[in-house]
């Protein structure tokens, strides 16, 4: 098996001062077997064309200075090896900024709106400490262990930018603000966790937006999920009576209720029971494409009709729910 092989790369280019249409640039060269996706563009620079910008620093995937998009797939790109990504695209790569309605030049873009929604969290322990403590604050295992791995975010942004529920609603806070939002709020030396509970509860920001696609658990070079940090929210404002009766909150019930009552998940009921049936006109459809594919039946929903079979094993079911749910709206 060769050790390199010829690729081809076609890089996104454009200059906010200068072009008014962005546009892409071939680029041909040979790629050896260990090189990453960063040697690739620090060779695009200097072997082929020196104005081409991106952003770099320590190389050891600490900073998270060189996300990008590679295929569409966001990338640390010191962090990824070049040849992985030409076994699944055949020799052809992409490579994009993070956001390409964010570009000031080429790869960089302006990332003030992730760092004004990581900002709007208070990522930070907010507390009245005596100025000269005696002994240090402790902490048990337990309590540290809570954290999970929130803490080990680089604010690249990577999952940010990959988020879907980000790009069709700029004013959704993002997964990297709501892990730190988590990260912070679990600290028990914080005294600001109900506040942030308090905004990420908040709807069309928080964290009853989030459509549990998993693209920012993919796109984190960290390995860490965001939304587990997420769940772990829906549940703390249940939890502290933060959270209040909407859309968002009546349908997480009505997932429950459907399981408690069949075992299975009935999604016209769901509907129903979030937005009533004046609601379920929007949805109409949707609806129709359900049940052309037979997902749902043109009589579900109603109060008197149950389309819906019973799980064999309801009873355990129930149980489970009745021992693990401790809080309701």
């Amino acid at each position: 098996m060769s050790n390199t092989r010829k690729v081809t790369i076609k890089a996104f280019r454009f200059n906010a001062e200068t072009d008014y249409l962005p546009y892409y640039k071939h680029y041909e060269m040979e790629v050896g077997k260990d090189e990453l996706i960063l040697d690739l563009l620090n060779r695009i620079k200097w072997e082929h064309d020196g104005s081409f910008s991106y952003r770099r620093s320590c190389r050891h995937g600490i900073c998270g200075a060189c996300a990008i998009k590679v295929n569409g797939k966001a990338t640390l790109a010191c962090k990824q090896n070049a040849m992985e990504l030409l076994d699944l695209f055949d020799n052809e790569l992409v490579f994009e900024p993070s956001s390409k309605k964010r570009v000031v030049k080429d790869m960089i873009i302006d990332k003030k709106d992730f760092w004004d929604k990581h900002a709007a969290v208070q990522p930070y322990v907010v507390a009245d400490i005596d100025p000269h403590p005696k002994h240090e604050t402790k902490q048990s295992i337990e309590e540290f262990n809570k954290f999970l791995d929130s803490d080990l975010c680089i604010q690249c942004g990577a999952c940010h930018y990959s988020c879907p529920s980000l790009e069709a609603n700029p004013d959704y806070l993002g997964p990297a603000a709501l892990n730190a939002a988590y990260r912070f709020t679990i600290d028990p030396r914080d005294h600001a966790g109900r506040e942030r509970l308090e905004l990420t509860a908040e709807p069309g920001i928080g964290v009853w937006d989030c459509v549990k696609c998993f693209e920012c658990a993919e796109a984190c070079p960290k390995g860490i999920n965001p939304i587990e940090k997420i769940t772990k929210l829906h549940n703390m404002q249940f939890e502290q009576d933060v959270a209040v009766p909407n859309v968002a909150t009546r349908h997480a019930e009505g997932f429950v209720r459907s399981i408690k009552k069949h075992g299975f998940l009935d999604e016209a009921d769901i509907v129903v029971y979030s937005e009533g049936y004046l609601g379920m006109y929007k949805h109409l459809k949707t609806a129709m494409k359900m049940m052309k594919a037979g997902k749902i039946h043109w009589n579900d929903g109603l109060p008197w009709v149950d389309n819906v079979p019973k799980s064999k094993n309801l009873d355990e079911i129930q149980k489970l729910i009745k021992i693990s749910q401790t809080h309701k709206l």
